[in-house]
């Protein structure tokens, strides 16, 4: 019972990514149909698994939480100089599973295994 603070915030992680994951994959009916749309969609059922594996209890789902949205952010600033209100919110999900993720590595990673 001493990781229960670390099982809320993966779920409130996890969450977030099914949000992002669902909404990037939706995204598909708003816009029109190109090749940057098709990646959206291709990283979004990414977001999935990964909420996915948030839900369970692995260290690793953990590390993704940090690394597959940090990266999405590096790339999506990368690639784009002016977001819209929607890539900003994106962006703002991200930010949050990355946060939340590195708080539940940390704590984790700080209880002792008996």
């Amino acid at each position: 019972m001493a990781d229960r603070p670390a099982n809320v915030l993966r779920s409130v992680a996890g969450a977030l990514a099914v949000l992002s994951g669902l909404s990037q994959i939706a995204a598909l009916w708003l816009r029109e149909l190109t090749g940057l749309a098709v990646i959206d969609a291709v990283v979004g059922a990414i977001y999935l698994l990964l909420a996915l594996g948030l839900f369970g209890r692995s260290r690793f789902s953990l590390f993704m939480g940090i690394v597959v949205p940090a990266s999405a952010i590096a790339w999506f600033t990368w690639l784009r100089s002016d977001p819209g209100t929607f890539h900003q919110q994106r962006l703002a999900a991200d930010a949050m599973i990355v946060l939340l993720c590195l708080i539940a590595l940390w704590r984790v990673r700080k209880i002792p295994t008996p």
